[in-house]
């Protein structure tokens, strides 16, 4: 297949005659024929392209709990996909395949907007989810999906780095029912050193969904040892997220294993994410979870007034669901911060492969 030539936008014309991205804080600055750092948005004609819209690298059907989203209609299944490139170089990262392609041969399904939403409709499910790599690189793509989808009443889902700039993400997040987002450390040398940009455009971003959107959102950070995961720096990522955000936001501790540049850094102990989990708790967040282990407990949703278990998970298969039609605490009556119904779904920790037929 050869690239599409989709009109983007977020951009303007430089008086040298190139023209500068404006979707993230890159601020790519390209020549005729020239690519961005992301690989897929291209100058040419004198304008800003697309080049993957209506591209992707696979689908596949997922359970929402692995994006991981665990107060976002728990048990229900998602319809997940991305396409190619990204606008972050992390040295960790673990979609290196994905998101550093440089070949849109790899880009083997087509599928227009209609189509996902038509396929999400067949197998059930209750969102799509824009993840693999960073849907803030083909934003004009996954708002289009958003918007299909919703006109069948399908939710939007973005797994994102967060970094992109204040209007884009006011049109992306517009769109956006739920997100969870990468905050891969504390600290503006991490970010830059290893993962090519800096922390304070992924803060704004946290902040806007917060206190400028009804975007249900959660948050991950993949422990890196001897990177990111010493007790002084989670202690300040915790206090930063009660100060800014407030307690009720999930927090999702995962573990690094051995990938792409990084493979000669070890795997992220277990306990290494128990003691951010109990760094996190003590600081007052209300919802902390492990993920890439086996640990029942850092999959569990507990009341965080009385700790009664309220949503009791083994990986990704819901085990117990006790919540009052309301979405509270049978207990105590505490209500619990996310998106829930009545009943949990039952789709489990299936991973189903999908091809999509077009229209």
């Amino acid at each position: 297949m050869s690239e599409v030539n989709y009109p983007a936008r977020y951009w303007h014309t430089l008086e040298d005659g190139r023209i500068q991205c404006d979707l993230c804080p890159r601020d790519c600055k390209l020549h005729e024929g020239q690519r961005g750092a992301c690989f897929v948005r291209k100058m040419e004609g004198g304008g800003m392209i697309l080049t993957t819209y209506g591209r992707s690298s696979g689908f596949c059907v997922d359970p929402i709990e692995k994006k991981p989203l665990s107060h976002f209609y728990p048990g229900t299944s998602v319809l997940s996909f991305g396409t190619a490139g990204c606008n972050l170089a992390c040295k960790f990262c673990q979609n290196w395949d994905i998101s550093k392609s440089r070949e849109f041969d790899r880009l083997t399904d087509e599928a227009s907007p209609e189509d996902i939403a038509r396929a999400a409709g067949q197998y059930g499910c209750k969102s799509v989810a824009f993840t693999y790599n960073d849907p803030v690189i083909f934003a004009e793509y996954a708002m289009d999906v958003a918007d299909a989808c919703h006109a069948r009443g399908i939710q939007a889902v973005a797994v994102t780095a967060g970094y992109m700039h204040d209007a884009a993400r006011r049109d992306f997040y517009a769109r956006m029912d739920a997100a969870n987002v990468d905050l891969k450390a504390f600290t503006d040398e991490f970010y830059y050193k290893v993962t090519g940009a800096r922390l304070q455009p992924v803060l704004e971003t946290l902040r806007y969904l917060k206190h400028e959107t009804q975007t249900w959102f959660e948050i991950t950070t993949l422990l890196i040892p001897g990177y990111n995961d010493s007790d002084a720096e989670l202690g300040k990522l915790c206090e930063w997220i009660m100060e800014n955000l407030g307690p009720d936001v999930p927090l999702h501790f995962s573990a690094f294993h051995p990938d792409y540049k990084m493979l000669d850094v070890p795997p992220t102990p277990a306990a290494t994410l128990k003691r951010a989990r109990r760094i996190a708790l003590n600081t007052g967040l209300h919802y902390v979870y492990t993920g890439n282990v086996h640990d029942r407990e850092g999959d569990t949703t507990f009341c965080h007034a009385c700790h009664a278990p309220l949503i009791v998970r083994d990986w990704y298969e819901i085990l117990e669901y006790r919540l009052t039609p309301d979405g509270r605490c049978p207990q105590c009556y505490t209500p619990l911060a996310g998106r829930f119904e009545t009943q949990a779904g039952h789709f489990g920790r299936q991973r189903i492969p999908v091809v999509l037929r077009r229209a």
